[in-house]
């Protein structure tokens, strides 16, 4: 939410020093900023609500890049995992869905173990691990493979269904999405026939 404020002040302020916008109606425009982002919020959360809406969500902060040479998905030891703000910050995610009385939804993961831990931490339904959700930043070879067995299982679900949740990195939903997504921020898509999906919104899960 924050990032969004600043983004709309970039556009604000130019202006206001451009047109000589009055103090005043320039501090009424603040005010009222805030209500208008939470608007928009509010409009995403009742889509996710209304069926056949995909929630997106990048694995919460695990600092570095990619993972160790010869990381092993079975053993968490070798990989980059979740810091500690990484699983506050998972948690958090979770209880925000829950204060916007999003409470059980459909999950899946990608095996890797920072996004298996953000998704059990976030705690709105069962983790099931699904490999096509999985990494290929550092495995380019598996990025065709992964992405059209993630477009067959889109395909299969129903336009009217629970929400479902999808932890899984950021190289995954930008080739859906085409937009880069930080860790611990959302991407809300909705599904239409035939697999077809658009992107409907961005979520920073902030309070």
């Amino acid at each position: 939410m924050k990032n969004m404020l600043f983004r709309h002040l970039a556009i604000i302020l130019p202006w206001y020093a451009l047109i000589g916008l009055p103090v005043g109606l320039l501090a009424l425009l603040l005010i009222l900023m805030p209500n208008t982002l939470q608007a928009s919020d509010q409009a995403l959360v009742e889509r996710m609500q209304s069926g056949g809406a995909v929630l997106m969500i990048r694995h919460a902060e695990a600092p570095g890049t990619g993972d160790p040479p010869g990381f092993k998905l079975d053993d968490c030891s070798t990989q980059r995992n979740l810091s500690a703000d990484g699983r506050l910050q998972a948690a958090a995610i979770g209880d925000w869905l829950r204060a916007h009385d999003v409470r059980r939804a459909r999950v899946y993961s990608s095996q890797w173990c920072r996004c298996l831990d953000t998704a059990r931490l976030i705690d709105v339904g069962k983790v099931m691990p699904l490999p096509a959700l999985n990494n290929f930043y550092t495995r380019p070879q598996d990025r065709e493979a992964n992405l059209a067995a993630l477009y067959a299982f889109l395909a299969e679900q129903p336009t009217d269904g629970e929400l479902l949740v999808l932890v899984t990195h950021q190289v995954t939903i930008s080739a859906l999405t085409g937009e880069y997504t930080p860790s611990g921020h959302g991407a809300l898509l909705g599904l239409g026939q035939g697999g077809r999906f658009t992107l409907i919104g961005k979520l920073d899960f902030e309070p």
